[in-house]
């Protein structure tokens, strides 16, 4: 299937601009912060879902109903339809001056959503790619282009709702709150349930200043590799027993010891007490350390190689003074996780587990805010890539309310994202379309380390 024939089956049917149905934000101005600016050379985010045939009579009426709807959600969200800016003083801005976004109606009428949610262990198919704007588009183009484009493209049996967000603007806790704002509204909602917070008094407000070359950042990967990708899907079950391997080993493995502290070594019941319970290795480091050891191997690397699994993680909550749960705007940093291929490959489950494990768990208020004070001292770009072969990044979350996204007539069939920000070695995390603790792995591989993956017996046995 060649990316023309995959352009051929989307057409663009009408492109207009949405603006907010509220003109109060008229010239506010929002700061980017410490956690904002890295991600100017950023691609801009993109997630969408599909959804069965709408109750709709005509086309018209859905669309005409999805416009009225976006442009009230806009009004809860002034930042999403106005334009980057930066001053003199090399500061960089959200000008909320109600420049609008971008809505674009496409059809599809001959794909049908048993295409694009096949069901055996297939993979992705590059249909995807044409539900979404702003292919490529770096972040710092919010400067001339519209922060937020949505994309609803008409399949012969559904619809798919493909949004695209600016990456400086928003992160994923952001761009969720948006879209589940957005379906709330479009079920009939009339109040906002979740109204985003926009204070700039934060960890992440900064007089650091950004340079930029002229004309802006470029990408920092190349975006040219051949890559495959798939979504593994790992039922509740399947994550317990990893969970449970990961931490058995830590209790029957130092003699019913775990970090020191003496626990009864009748296995699960250990790690459910409370004290214990700071100790327990999560499910989600379960499946992350396996799938960087199962993908280290796959790659065939050298045993002296250093290789790098990084962690984007929410930072609302890691401050001693909270932030606001619904803040709006990014509060992610990236945590890396550093081991040589040996290392990695000739220790069990719960040696990779706990790496990660204790990474995260001493990431609170003192290493966020080191965090800070690390990029004021050289303010510098995100490095999103894989500049080595030997690097492993995991973004998104299983826990962003992604199927909550109900337009009124019904959940999501499936979350899927476009081609922005994929490379060898990015891998992120979606919840399962049961919910109730399953996850779904959107996974990015050169394809001869994907065919190495599927071969994997020790990650395989965990897919269902």
């Amino acid at each position: 299937m060649g990316h023309k024939h995959v352009g051929q089956m989307v057409f663009v049917v009408t492109r207009s601009t949405i603006y907010p149905n509220d003109h109060q934000s008229l010239n506010n101005t929002l700061k980017l912060s410490v956690s904002d600016l890295p991600m100017l050379s950023c691609q801009y985010i993109q997630k969408g879902i599909l959804l069965t045939q709408s109750p709709f009579e005509s086309s018209n009426s859905l669309i005409t109903h999805l416009k009225i709807t976006l442009s009230k959600t806009l009004a809860h969200f002034p930042p999403l339809a106005g334009r980057l800016i930066t001053d003199s003083d090399g500061y960089v801005y959200i000008l909320c001056n109600d420049a609008g976004v971008d809505f674009v109606h496409a059809k599809a009428p001959h794909l049908a959503s048993s295409v694009l949610v096949p069901p055996n262990h297939s993979d992705v198919p590059l249909y995807f790619r044409k539900f979404f704007q702003f292919d490529s588009t770096l972040s710092y183009a919010g400067h001339y282009k519209p922060l937020m484009a949505i994309q609803v493209t008409e399949l012969s049996d559904g619809i798919f709702i493909g949004c695209t967000m600016n990456h400086a603007v928003v992160d994923g806790t952001s761009f969720w709150n948006f879209f589940n704002t957005f379906a709330e509204f479009s079920k009939g909602e009339k109040m906002i349930t979740r109204q985003p917070c926009f204070s700039r008094k934060t960890v992440f407000d900064s007089p650091a200043v950004l340079k930029f070359p002229e004309g802006g950042p470029s990408a920092t990967f190349s975006g040219d590799e051949p890559i495959r990708e798939k979504i593994f899907h790992f039922s509740r079950e399947a994550i317990l027993k990893l969970k449970y391997r990961a931490n058995k080993t830590a209790v029957n493995g130092q003699n019913g010891k775990i970090n020191g502290k003496i626990t009864p070594v009748n296995n699960e019941p250990a790690l459910k007490n409370g004290a214990a319970k700071c100790l327990e290795i999560s499910s989600f480091q379960s499946l992350s350390a396996q799938l960087w050891r199962s993908v280290t191997r796959a790659r065939k690397l050298d045993g002296n190689k250093t290789t790098t699994f990084r962690m984007a993680v929410n930072c609302r909550h890691r401050l001693e003074q909270k932030m606001e749960p619904l803040y709006f705007g990014n509060a992610i940093q990236s945590i890396p996780t550093v081991a040589s291929v040996k290392e990695l490959l000739s220790n069990d489950l719960f040696w990779s587990a706990n790496q990660l494990h204790q990474n995260v768990v001493a990431h609170g208020d003192t290493t966020v805010r080191r965090g800070v004070k690390d990029w004021e001292s050289n303010p510098r770009l995100f490095p999103l890539g894989n500049f080595d072969g030997a690097m492993i990044t995991m973004g998104s979350s299983p826990r962003f309310p992604m199927y909550d996204n109900d337009f009124g007539w019904g959940r999501p069939v499936a979350v899927r994202s476009g081609m922005a920000n994929k490379f060898d070695g990015k891998i992120s995390a979606f919840p399962g379309r049961e919910g109730n603790g399953t996850v779904d792995l959107e996974v990015v591989l050169a394809p001869e380390t994907m065919a190495g993956l599927e071969e994997d017996m020790e990650f395989m046995q965990y897919v269902s």
